[in-house]
């Protein structure tokens, strides 16, 4: 089932499964895409408790191994709506015997969207209900149709930073972070779309403090951006060599495992970890003209 909320401006349609966002909708154009499986069957899915590639798809914790695919489990999960207005949708996961299958600890995730002027605010909450220290990972993968209207092209189309400031840049090693090898991004300028950008994978870089990253042309007076402030990781990515119509601009809480992992969940690089009975509590927006 799915759920739209909506203002005068702007209607943004959330599907249970997954905490979705599977539509946002103004100036008779869909933002989100429409997740074609020919190129991702995917719109906007959620990451959690790991963003990227385990080693072997799989890690241990305390001497015990746990099996777990790319990007965790909750984009597949049905979440719970808890509260919803006209403008406003919360849902709810909570951990259950199926989770502790493949993740030991116990946790509520709670997602909100709310409508804003021209935009929508995705609000997140992870509790640890458990009696231990929790670790976790937290991701954004939200998809965006490029061109966003026909008469153009994705090549029309560059992604604008801001600040504009270099920023640190991880390269993947297959589908690994190799921080070994970090470079400085030239993110201190628009960067212009083109397929071959996206030939090693994700444009990965460490961010800080406020950042917003649009999607836009010169030719076009429309546009989708993604701000947020503090979030530590930011993936761009397009898939390659198909000449799929789409960009994602994903905030990361967590990034895949490194190419000399140990597979030990207690030195994974990048995790977040939660006192029992903590809340972490973190948002970006998307905002469309």
């Amino acid at each position: 089932m799915s759920v739209t909320i909506s203002n005068d401006f702007l209607q943004a349609t959330i599907n249970e499964k997954g905490a979705e966002l599977v539509s946002l909708y103004a100036n008779e154009i869909e933002y989100v895409w429409q997740a074609d499986p020919k190129y991702w069957n995917r719109h906007a899915p959620f990451l959690f408790p790991f963003v990227g590639r385990l080693k072997d798809n799989q890690y241990t914790y305390k001497g015990k191994t746990y099996f777990m695919g790319q990007h965790g489990f909750a984009r597949d999960k049905e979440f719970k709506i808890i509260e919803q207005t006209k403008d406003k949708v919360t849902l709810l996961l909570e951990s259950d015997e199926e989770t502790h299958k493949v993740y030991p600890f116990d946790f509520a995730l709670t997602i909100s969207y709310e409508i804003w002027g021209e935009g929508v605010r995705i609000r997140f909450n992870v509790e640890n209900t458990g009696v231990e220290e929790m670790i976790f990972a937290l991701g954004g993968h939200p998809a965006f149709n490029i061109p966003l209207t026909d008469d153009l092209s994705f090549e029309d189309y560059f992604i604008a930073f801001s600040p504009q400031k270099s920023r640190v840049k991880i390269p993947l090693d297959g589908p690994y972070a190799n921080l070994n090898q970090k470079t400085i991004g030239q993110t201190n300028t628009n960067i212009q779309l083109s397929r071959e950008l996206f030939k090693e994978d994700a444009l990965i870089y460490e961010t800080r403090g406020l950042n917003a990253y649009t999607l836009g042309s010169e030719e076009s007076s429309h546009s989708v951006t993604l701000a947020y402030n503090n979030i530590p990781y930011v993936g761009l990515w397009s898939p390659y060599p198909a000449e799929a119509p789409f960009v994602c601009i994903e905030p990361w809480w967590g990034f895949a495992d490194t190419v000399d992992s140990t597979g030990r969940l207690e030195d994974k690089e990048g995790m977040n970890r939660l006192a029992v009975k903590g809340n972490f509590k973190t948002e970006f927006s998307i905002t469309v003209s």
